[in-house]
């Protein structure tokens, strides 16, 4: 038995082609064939009209030349119709020297005085010579005795100007029509040309679409872009394809949540709708390299630039902002481990010298040390409380003095410090502060007597903050590039990059219209400075006297 035919190339044999190229090329060329078969149609269809007006425009000047002839007239007056007569001569020579089929002289009651067939001479016309002998010109294409044919007939006037009789000559259809057909064939060669110019034309744009498309089908490129976009819409990254001119070509859905865009942005050059920055800079290409920082608003973004042939690119980017809070968590929370960890073997060795006073019953020195120990902390709790009064910030500084000590680096607090418990945004302050005391609690830690001093200030509702550390200071000429992603003298931690911080410090004060700058410290060092205006709410009623403030530790006998 045979084995029933596969659907495949050969199923579709006679079919409509598949590809791209065979699609566009049958198409082009059944265009091209359409409009020449029509131009050329066009073409004849005037050329026919022209042939018989020029073939009745002579008939009408045959037969006005023969009209005018002097001889003609007498003899028709003079002499009756007969083949051999004066007026069938000249007829007849008249015929013979323009090729015209025939040439009749007619009296005013249509007998014929000339003709071809000498036995219609005598003969009333077949047509009728009403028009010609009423004094008026005519033009025709008729049908007589003689065929079809293209006709001229003039009055014939006497010496006195009375019409008396009409001159017709007719021309033969078929001499226009052979006309017609004989320029038939340079027409089509014309047009077999534009055909062929335009068939090789169409191959050429059909050759260059097979390679732009791969040689892929209407049917295959439209499942690929249906599948485009939903790729591109379902995905959880940011992809942003840019054209050669560095115009926005496509962002999808997350790409617009990520960089804070429209769709309007399509179209639009990049410049123009992220503005200048480190983000613009990394998309456009010109910071280069692999899992590039950005930050845009607050969310902090990894990008990956990948060119393309027409001098593109298409761009990828990954939210990292919760996964960097995570690692500044970590850090932090790494941090206070440490400092616990330090903080229980100090608690031991504490706790092995006052058994030791007590074993040796030096009571009253036991009693001094407990006294000693309980009191330093509990100064440096209640100094940070008194001067600052938003509890997160509060908590914040208490956490980081401890790591700072345990580091060796001494945090205080700067003489005039006082930040009342009115802040706008607690959280927003607290990572600016907390970078900062990071940033200075590195530098001052590899220096002698290392030490960081932290001032807050207000102006009416503006915030001043200022961080100062003994590290080694920031270059100058790095004062400009210190705000920007990717910056950092630090190694690079175990959960990713490094250079954030102070790029998130510089967005946070942006946002709520201030500003940080960086310059040098008296005798060494680097001092921050943050303005953050409008970071204080209006001052709420006063409390009630004698009530406690929110901040301020309770007395011995609250405490009881």
């Amino acid at each position: 038995m045979n084995a029933p035919p596969t659907p495949g190339r050969g199923s579709r044999r006679f079919g409509w082609p598949q590809r791209v190229f065979s699609q566009v090329l049958l198409m082009q060329l059944a265009i091209i064939t359409g409009v020449t078969i029509l131009v050329t149609g066009l073409f004849l269809a005037p050329l026919s009209e022209q042939l018989d007006d020029q073939a009745m425009r002579r008939a009408l000047a045959i037969a006005q030349s023969t009209a005018a002839d002097p001889d003609i007239v007498e003899n028709l007056s003079s002499t009756d119709p007969s083949d051999g007569g004066p007026v069938q001569s000249a007829a007849e020579r008249v015929r013979r020297a323009t090729g015209a089929e025939y040439v009749v002289v007619m009296n005013q009651r249509g007998v014929r005085w000339s003709h071809p067939d000498t036995h219609r001479i005598g003969a009333v016309v077949s047509t009728d010579p009403g028009e010609a002998l009423r004094g008026r010109e005519v033009m025709e294409i008729d049908s007589g005795t003689l065929g079809r044919s293209a006709r001229g007939k003039v009055p014939l006037f006497g010496p006195s100007g009375e019409v008396i009789g009409a001159v017709s000559v007719g021309i033969a259809y078929d001499s226009v029509r052979a006309r017609l057909l004989a320029a038939i064939p340079g027409l089509l060669a014309y047009a077999g040309g534009a055909l062929a110019v335009g068939a090789l034309a169409a191959y050429l744009i059909s050759r260059r679409l097979q390679r732009q498309t791969h040689d892929l089908a209407f049917s295959d490129i439209s499942a690929l872009l249906t599948e485009r976009e939903a790729m591109l819409h379902g995905i959880r990254e940011g992809v942003v394809a840019l054209d050669g001119a560095g115009r926005v070509r496509l962002l999808n859905d997350e790409a617009q949540r990520l960089l804070g865009l429209g769709p309007e942005a399509a179209g639009r050059p990049l410049e123009e709708v992220l503005g200048d920055g480190r983000t613009t800079d990394v998309l456009a290409g010109r910071v280069v390299g692999d899992d590039l920082l950005a930050v845009r608003g607050s969310r902090v973004l990894l990008a990956n630039r990948m060119p393309t042939d027409d001098g593109g690119a298409v761009v990828t980017l990954r939210d990292r902002t919760e996964l960097e809070h995570l690692g500044r968590e970590l850090d932090s929370t790494t941090g206070l481990i440490d400092a616990l960890r330090a903080q229980d073997h100090e608690h031991a060795n504490r706790l092995h010298t006052l058994l030791g006073l007590l074993e040796l019953e030096m009571h009253e020195d036991a009693m001094e040390f407990v006294t000693e120990v309980v009191g330093v902390h509990r100064a440096t709790a209640e100094q940070v409380t008194e001067k600052v009064q938003d509890p997160l910030l509060a908590a914040l500084l208490v956490g980081k003095t401890t790591v700072a000590a345990e580091r060796g680096v001494s945090l205080r607090l700067a003489p005039g410090t006082l930040l009342p418990d009115r802040v706008v945004d607690p959280r927003g302050l607290v990572t600016v502060v907390g970078n900062l005391v990071d940033n200075a609690t590195d530098a001052a830690a590899g220096s002698d007597g290392g030490r960081i001093e932290v001032g807050l200030r207000t102006e009416g509702r503006t915030v001043i903050l200022e961080v100062r550390d003994s590290g080694p200071g920031v270059p100058q000429e790095q004062h400009a590039s210190i705000f920007t992603e990717g910056w950092s003298t630090k190694d690079v931690p175990a959960h990713g990059k490094r250079g954030l911080g102070l790029a998130l410090v510089r967005r946070l004060a942006e946002r709520q219209g201030g500003s940080v700058t960086v310059s040098g410290a008296d005798g060494g060092g680097a001092v921050f400075t943050v303005v953050l205006p409008e970071a204080l709410a209006e001052p709420a009623a006063e409390r009630p006297a004698g009530a406690p403030h929110p901040m301020r530790p309770a007395t011995t006998g609250e405490q009881r």
